[in-house]
């Protein structure tokens, strides 16, 4: 009887829970937090309620780690860094549950706190997360932030919950004001865009759909085939999504190809292609003629262009698995559009694993990978076409400085402003298009269109 009572002791938690912090256990080890989620879950019967609210639980406490072990360690006598490590985890979920979410009842945040910690160790720790969250209703204003004025790389990494070299860079490029506009938008939940597929059904096809289902949306600012939806996951997923009427695409990721301006009947080759994003809308904006060259290294991922490409009828695609960098195609091409690896600094809202997998090593890493990947794809260039370099960063070392060094190497391309495609408010002296999360309500990113002069 002893043995049944401390089984059901131990077992007195909520698994859903449980799942989070395993799966926050595993991001913290390197995991990407879709795949963490996608492993702790498998196999699982879970309703789809649970599953986003295991969605919002994982993101939210993944993006405000660094705010949340600040506000921790205000009740603890010694670092966070020091406790067992689930136990820090617990703590992490249970506060977050306290700070950020408004349908989580503060007695239930605590209560099943202590359960999840007496199920991974023991009474002892247990009491002790109970003791640290009452603190913390208790005693709110034990947790105390830099000065603002005196010391803004501290205070704006402490509260909105970002490493100190990304804060300082976005200081001395947008100033504090726009600097914590920024770093407020990405941490609030991320809503998502879809865009209309023509070969599938007409806009107001689905926008129809959408106002029968109550789904309020908006329409692109700067590529009115452009969706925007205004509440959280993907209504009418079935109906839009699985028939190929609709693809998930932010706005700003559609500008590369809105700029690359491929014509029915042309000639295209996207470098690096997965999951098929700018190759299917290439294609479509071809109007379904011509020829997409779709280069990716990675076969699994190039599956994914393939089955995007069939789902949404699109019949000009030509997968080619290799490195771009190893292409051996002879021929050039009238459009060629490179999106190369990047430290993705523009969907931070997104990818709340992010802020603590990119280092500043990693975006010099990248600039140099960038650097011989533009290089390699003027190659491919013929004379009078275009190549569109785009990245999904705000770092100016990933963007303006690769194009601008770019050109003093190849004479033989100019740049052809985005100016005749879109608006002053989007596209900068040079030319260049850049967008803003706090200012355009798009993910922050950057391109460039290059011409490859015809008598050099």
């Amino acid at each position: 009887m002893e043995g049944n009572g401390e089984q059901k002791r131990r077992t007195s938690h909520d698994p859903v829970r449980a799942l989070v912090v395993e799966a926050i256990e595993k991001i913290d080890s390197g995991m990407q937090t879709d795949d963490a989620i996608k492993s702790v879950t498998a196999g699982k019967q879970l309703r789809g309620l649970d599953y986003r609210f295991i969605q919002q639980l994982v993101n939210g406490a993944t993006k405000m780690r660094r705010r949340l072990d600040h506000e921790i360690n205000a009740y603890l006598t010694k670092p966070a860094s020091q406790l067992h490590p689930r136990i820090r985890l617990v703590l992490r979920l249970g506060f977050y549950q306290l700070i950020f979410t408004d349908r989580v009842p503060d007695a239930a945040a605590v209560s099943e706190s202590v359960n999840l910690s007496r199920f991974y160790t023991d009474d002892k720790l247990a009491r002790l997360v109970n003791a640290v969250m009452r603190s913390r209703l208790r005693e709110p204003e034990k947790v105390t932030f830099a000065d603002k004025t005196a010391d803004p790389v501290t205070y704006l990494g402490d509260f909105y919950s970002y490493p100190d070299y990304f804060v300082k860079y976005c200081l001395s490029e947008f100033g504090i004001d726009d600097t914590e506009k920024l770093l407020h938008y990405y941490n609030q939940p991320p809503l998502v865009t879809y865009r209309v597929n023509f070969l599938r059904a007409k806009p107001d096809e689905v926008t129809h759909e959408l106002q029968e289902n109550g789904v309020e949306f908006s329409f692109g600012r700067y590529l009115p085939e452009f969706i925007h939806i205004k509440q959280g996951g993907l209504p009418l997923e079935e109906a839009l999504l699985s028939t190929g009427k609709v693809f998930i695409q932010d706005e700003s990721a559609g500008m590369p190809v809105r700029l690359l301006n491929p014509k029915p009947g042309g000639n295209v080759i996207d470098l690096t292609a997965a999951p098929g994003g700018k190759s299917t809308y290439a294609a479509i904006r071809m109007r379904n003629k011509g020829r997409v060259t779709s280069i990716d290294k990675s076969a699994e991922r190039l599956k994914l262009v393939v089955e995007n490409a069939e789902r949404l009828g699109i019949k000009i695609i030509a997968p080619v698995v290799c490195d771009m960098n190893e292409f051996k195609g002879r021929q050039q091409f009238d459009r060629v559009l490179l999106d190369p690896p990047c430290s993705g600094w523009g969907t931070a809202g997104k990818n709340a694993d992010l802020r603590w997998t990119k280092t500043e090593t990693d975006i010099e890493h990248l600039c140099n990978i960038q650097t011989k990947m533009i290089d390699r794809a003027a190659r491919l260039v013929k004379p009078g076409g275009v190549l569109v370099y785009s990245t999904c960063t705000i770092i100016r070392q990933e963007n303006d400085q690769i194009v601008e060094e770019f050109l003093l190497r190849n004479t033989e391309f100019e740049i052809d402003s985005a100016a005749q495609f879109f608006d002053e408010t989007v596209v900068n002296d040079r030319g260049f298009v850049k967008t803003y999360p706090y200012i355009e309500d798009l993910d922050g990113a950057f391109c460039a269109r290059l011409r490859r002069k015809l008598n050099p």
